[in-house]
């Protein structure tokens, strides 16, 4: 385990952390005053309790009816609970469409499958596709491997009933930002390993992948943004219990364990340079390159952990949401 205190006092080993972004650092100090801080477990349900965005209602998805949106509840991992998958399809739209299967965040601690659904809708409507979006089980009440196995058996579902679900089988992108990010870069290693779903790309934003919590960006960051280190030891711990940060973490509860990164499908990597996953998430794209993969990578300067959705109005946040867009044109065409 690391033995690196986890308070806020910066190591002397590396310099000063990265300025935030202007526009970023004024939304970032409004946003801090609402959120609760999290740096033990006790603190969760607090957490829970304080969250400053609650996910749409169908009737707000359906954006005046550009959307159908329905909520299944399909098999789950073999043995355990159902799960459900809250899907949104262009209404009118045609079949074989290619679909985003989105893996939400929260730190393994947090969250349910509408949150941010409303801005995956942006990207159904400019290039009609199908949103499917999970609900696994939380953490710690159900620790790994419940949220990544769940996640993989909504994939599974969603692949298998492509045709019901108008949906192309060999165009379907596994999304997810932070611990969801974290979830999909798992659930790709899950398909590859398993032989499942044969994926189209893999959209990883400011991905949660690293449970040792030991970067030079995790130190240089540590009590600063909305996701310091003493909330990534928390989160970890929360799904590993006293396996976290030690030897025997499997990469499907932290894809940075893996020692085998090739045969996975294209990915798009993005996090900001003032953030705890900095290092890690650029690492990983480095290690999938050197494997013979395909990644692309933005490192936004100046951006917070999740900044494009928490401050979306500052021009960095529109151009990180631009890129976006833009590589999942490209992967569609070329799928």
């Amino acid at each position: 385990m690391n033995a690196t205190p986890l308070s806020g006092a910066q190591d002397d080993r590396y310099g000063p952390p990265p300025p935030f972004d202007p526009e970023l650092a004024a939304a970032l100090g409004l946003i801090g005053e609402q959120i609760s801080a999290l740096v033990s477990l006790d603190d969760i349900p607090a957490l829970r309790e304080s969250r400053i965005v609650v996910g749409p209602s169908d009737e707000e998805l359906r954006q005046d009816g550009a959307f159908e949106i329905e909520e299944r509840t399909v098999a789950g991992p073999p043995g355990e609970p159902e799960i459900s998958l809250l899907i949104g399809r262009p209404a009118g739209a045609g079949t074989a469409l290619p679909a985003l299967y989105h893996i939400h965040g929260g730190g393994m601690i947090l969250g349910d499958n509408r949150a941010g659904f409303d801005s995956l809708l942006d990207w159904a409507r400019e290039l009609n596709l199908v949103v499917v979006s999970v609900e696994y089980r939380l953490a710690p009440e159900h620790p790994h491997p419940a949220p990544v196995e769940d996640s993989y058996a909504g994939l599974v579902w969603t692949a298998e009933h492509a045709d019901e679900l108008g949906i192309d089988p060999g165009r379907i992108i596994v999304a997810g930002g932070s611990a969801g990010g974290g979830l999909a870069a798992a659930v790709a290693l899950l398909a590859r390993d398993r032989g499942g779903p044969a994926l189209a790309g893999q959209m990883l934003m400011c991905p949660m992948l690293d449970d040792r919590n030991d970067t030079p960006s995790s130190l240089q960051m540590a009590g600063l943004g909305l996701w310091d280190r003493a909330a990534n030891h928390t989160g970890w711990t929360a799904l590993l219990g006293d396996r976290r940060g030690g030897p025997d973490v499997p990469p499907y509860a932290a894809p940075a364990r893996a020692t085998d990164l090739s045969g996975l499908p294209p990915a798009f990597i993005d996090v900001g340079s003032a953030e705890t996953f900095r290092d890690e998430d650029v690492t990983y794209a480095t290690r999938l390159w050197q494997a013979g993969g395909q990644a692309e990578l933005h490192v936004w300067p100046g951006g917070f952990h999740g900044f494009e959705g928490l401050a979306p109005q500052a021009a960095i946040s529109q151009d990180a949401r631009n890129a976006q867009l833009k590589w999942l044109r490209r992967v569609l065409a070329a799928s």
